[in-house]
């Protein structure tokens, strides 16, 4: 997992928050200096309008982008989930010793997979990793010493669905690295804090709400997006639900 502001919802939330309050204090404080004359009000409202629409415009583009990548892990899950279950049944082609190794290695590979998506330690997650890798090569070597000698469509059939395996594994691991870039979350910091200058800058109603309502809003759109966009440690996660009705299906098999 890359080391990122934004893993961690919450302090997003509140570092954001903070931000943007100084930024409507400076705001202020150069009104103070220097006020805005009825002449430059209008066009300078202009300007301010403009800025909070485009900044709008990006956080929904981002909201979208951070929505479509957590669908993206959903579906995958469910594809990773499918793939394992129909070589569990395709196992049953080989022959006995081979078909209840195939079987018994997908249990325990369906069981590190489960954590994978549930882990957020760090060093246990590496550890379920090279477990992961480590099932992978057995599983594969066992279809593949069974399929040499008998080359026939059903052995095809096995070594498919075990390809299927692995490969959903690769899909779903490139999709949780698949996060909003790291310049996008700079644009958008970067408007909204000069949003908020402005705003501060050409408030002509200088009262304490002014200095929280912005950047509150700004935050917990901040906060909504970091947290969809967060695999691991975000309120909302994909849950391995079809993992574990897998997983339950086939206890007692």
């Amino acid at each position: 997992m890359t080391s990122r502001l934004s893993n961690y919802p919450l302090l997003t939330l509140l570092l954001t928050a903070a931000l943007m309050w100084v930024g409507i204090q400076i705001g202020q404080l150069l009104g103070k200096r220097k006020p805005i004359s009825e002449e430059e009000g209008k066009g300078f409202d202009l300007i301010t309008s403009a800025t909070l629409t485009l900044l709008g415009l990006i956080i929904g583009f981002s909201f979208s982008m951070a929505v479509s990548r957590y669908d993206l892990r959903k579906a995958y899950e469910e594809e990773e989930a499918n793939a394992i279950g129909t070589e569990y049944v395709r196992a049953g082609l080989l022959s006995g010793e081979s078909s209840a190794k195939v079987k018994t290695m997908l249990k325990e590979y369906l069981e590190q997979r489960l954590r994978w998506y549930t882990e957020r330690d760090p060093d246990l997650l590496g550890q379920t990793d090279q477990e992961t890798l480590k099932l992978q090569d057995q599983m594969w070597t066992v279809v593949q010493d069974a399929a040499v000698p008998n080359q026939t469509a059903t052995m095809g059939l096995v070594l498919s669905g075990m390809n299927d395996v692995l490969n959903r594994q690769g899909y779903t691991q490139a999709a949780w690295w698949n996060r909003i870039p790291r310049g996008a979350w700079v644009l958008m910091v970067a408007l909204s804090f000069c949003s908020c200058v402005l705003v501060g800058y050409g408030a002509r109603w200088k009262g304490p709400m002014l200095a929280f309502v912005l950047p509150i809003i700004i935050a917990v759109a901040f906060f909504l997006i970091a947290d969809i966009d967060s695999p691991r440690r975000g309120v909302i996660r994909v849950a391995p639900q079809n993992l574990i009705s897998l997983r339950d299906s086939l206890r007692g098999q």
